[in-house]
């Protein structure tokens, strides 16, 4: 499985375009980036092109999700505004070709019932996914733990489940964040197990902290038996906080990962 980088989390002592570069250096094998817009299109194929690396993920525009808001996915009367961040990631996504986007499901927003939220999420699913589809690059939408993010409406794998069910697209596939599983203490080879097949990409942190691997109590060797069994062979994404010491100084793990 190749590694890459989360620019949004690591490498942060430097401009984005900088991150490219020292990820490269590191040994990633490419990156991601949470949300890249701040950077033109053009600037950051320049480097990604510059450092031989691949991109292989970014997110739609959110909104005010990563503010404490509702975000745009799942709020009906937020409708135009999520039809604007898929535009511009459509137009983004042309340029600097990630081989996936994430759409984040968002926060409860209030006043709008469950039931409400989920059918506008579905709706705004299967639109990002037939938009993407398009241009050969494929959709994922990721659970995210409740205690990080209170309010968040996808949380668990079950969940995830009933969404790509209700929501039956070939273009959409699960981000599964082993960190945000284990925050909520479930059986995290077990949801590996429940979404064999459509996982699309994976993320990692350890836990608690949300640190680099080794610095909790999640054993990983066993997850990545269980992503292999499952027929997994994406990548998988280091999106963890390295702590004061910087990125580079948090780097053991990652000489050890290749050898296995």
């Amino acid at each position: 499985m190749k590694i890459a980088a989360n620019l949004s989390l690591l490498f942060t002592e430097l401009p984005l375009r900088e991150r490219v570069v020292a990820a490269a250096a590191a040994g990633f094998d490419g990156v991601e980036i949470q949300f890249p817009y701040e950077l033109p299109a053009i600037a950051l194929k320049e480097a990604l092109d510059a450092a031989g690396m691949p991109l292989r993920l970014i997110n739609l525009p959110a909104g005010d999700l990563m503010s404490g808001g509702a975000g745009l996915a799942a709020v009906p009367a937020r409708q135009a505004e999520f039809a604007a961040a898929l535009q511009q990631a459509l137009s983004y996504a042309a340029m600097v070709r990630p081989a996936l986007v994430n759409v984040l499901p968002g926060r409860l927003a209030e006043g709008v019932e469950p039931e409400q939220a989920m059918a506008c999420l579905i709706d705004n699913l299967r639109k990002t996914a037939e938009a993407f589809q398009l241009l050969g690059i494929g959709v994922v939408v990721e659970a995210i733990n409740p205690l990080d993010m209170p309010g968040f409406l996808i949380n668990t794998p079950e969940q995830l489940d009933a969404l790509l069910n209700a929501v039956a697209h070939a273009n959409l596939a699960v981000q599964y964040d082993l960190y945000h599983m284990a925050r909520q203490g479930l059986d995290v080879p077990a949801g590996i197990a429940l979404l064999a097949g459509r996982i699309g990409h994976v993320q990692f942190a350890d836990y608690p902290g949300r640190g680099a691997p080794g610095t909790g109590e999640l054993q990983f060797a066993p997850l990545l038996t269980a992503l292999r069994d499952s027929g997994y062979q994406g990548w998988l994404a280091a999106e963890y906080r390295p702590g004061e010491a910087g990125t580079q100084a948090s780097l053991g793990w990652l000489s050890e990962w290749r050898a296995t």
